[in-house]
């Protein structure tokens, strides 16, 4: 397949970049962070980001979505980047619409995914518990419990979890930590007795939460997929996850890029347009080639998942290394590109380092997926 957009989601790409562009450019979330915002989105914006049909692309059409696929969902999350929007489209549209509709059963599907289609609910992935992304060493437990499940644990670093009315938690019904079975997922309501939710606004001024489960009973029509059978289901979940937040990242290096571009032709120093120096002008191309490899690299993971969903692991492990490696080199060459002046906050070059450094983390950074290549080829 071709690793280019069709005329339909250049189409898409168009439209969302509009509407993204002039309603929620950087300034917009300066000002969420500025007033600091309880919620740190634009629920306005994001009704119209459901009205537009961008909170349905994953979903099928009998359930009020459009039946697209990754690649455009990915095509509207580098759009999020360029900007760095604060949405729940990540968390609800991708990672919550992905777990629904490849796990949920008739009665699921039926009862969120035209809540989520239509931007009345916004639901969230629960999976790490430490600083560093490592799901088959889930830990927290959930026992069995009259007709379902009694779940008590801790998870971190989950995206809007604060606001989220629905909740996909993975835990353990079996097995320890490190074995790649015995996991669950369950659907949660934020609102169960037990549940202890902390927002903790990250470096880059967007949502996460803390979340607390003590002695939280959850009914068996709460189990999203298989007892002991999740960790396929959540692999697959997370992938989704991986390559469209490496879509974003790719809209961060490139944004990053383009506004430093523009600097180095109207800086001037020691008589001269910065943007003169050899040296200059070899890094920005050097950076321009690795944004373009990256590029290929997160078209192809998308397609690979809209191709064969649970086949799609090692394209997209090589799409978000690619673009923790290159999103990271884009934002430093920009600060330093932009001198001592990209350091303040005044500038918003630096609002897109921080943006950066929380993607890489997010689902894992370049090492984990680089170490989950090696070991997929057995080196």
């Amino acid at each position: 397949m071709a690793l280019v957009l069709t005329e339909e989601q250049t189409l898409l790409r168009d439209s969302a970049r509009g509407l993204i562009g002039e309603k929620a450019p950087v300034a917009h979330m300066r000002k969420l962070r500025d007033d600091k915002d309880v919620t740190g989105f634009s629920r306005d914006l994001w009704r119209t980001f459901a009205e537009m049909g961008f909170c349905g692309l994953l979903i099928p059409e009998d359930h009020g979505g459009s039946n697209l696929g990754f690649v455009e969902a990915g095509v509207v999350m580098e759009e999020i980047g360029r900007t760095l929007m604060p949405s729940p489209f990540f968390s609800t549209a991708v990672l919550g619409a992905s777990a629904l509709s490849r796990g949920g059963s008739g009665a699921q599907r039926k009862e969120f995914l035209p809540k989520i289609a239509d931007g009345s609910l916004i639901a969230t992935l629960a999976v790490d518990e430490g600083a560093k992304h490592r799901p088959v060493k889930t830990r927290m437990q959930a026992v069995r419990s009259g007709n379902g499940f009694r779940l008590n644990g801790a998870k971190a670093l989950v995206v809007d979890g604060h606001v989220a009315d629905l909740l996909i938690v993975a835990a353990r019904t079996s097995g320890a930590p490190g074995e790649r079975d015995g996991l669950t997922l369950f659907l949660v309501n934020p609102k169960s007795r037990g549940v202890a939710i902390e927002r903790t606004t990250m470096v880059d001024s967007h949502n996460a939460a803390r979340i607390e489960f003590k002695d939280v009973d959850v009914t068996s029509d709460g189990v999203l997929g298989e007892v002991d059978q999740g960790g396929a289901l959540l692999e697959g979940i997370l992938n989704a996850g991986r390559a469209t937040a490496a879509a974003e990242m790719l809209g961060i290096g490139e944004e990053a890029f383009t506004r430093t571009v523009t600097y180095l032709k109207e800086r001037k120093q020691f008589g001269k347009l910065i943007g003169e120096f050899q040296a200059l002008q070899h890094r920005a191309a050097h950076l321009y080639t690795e944004i373009e490899i990256t590029r290929a690299a997160v078209l192809k993971a998308l397609q690979a998942l809209d191709a064969d969903y649970g086949k799609a692991g090692f394209a997209v492990a090589v799409a978000k290394a690619r673009a923790g490696t290159t999103t990271t080199l884009a934002v430093q060459e920009a600060l330093q590109m932009h001198g001592g002046a990209g350091m303040t906050d005044a500038f918003d070059i630096g609002l897109f380092m921080k943006r950066a450094r929380v993607c890489q983390e997010l689902f894992g950074d370049a090492n984990f997926h680089a170490d989950a290549l090696a070991q997929s080829k057995q080196y």
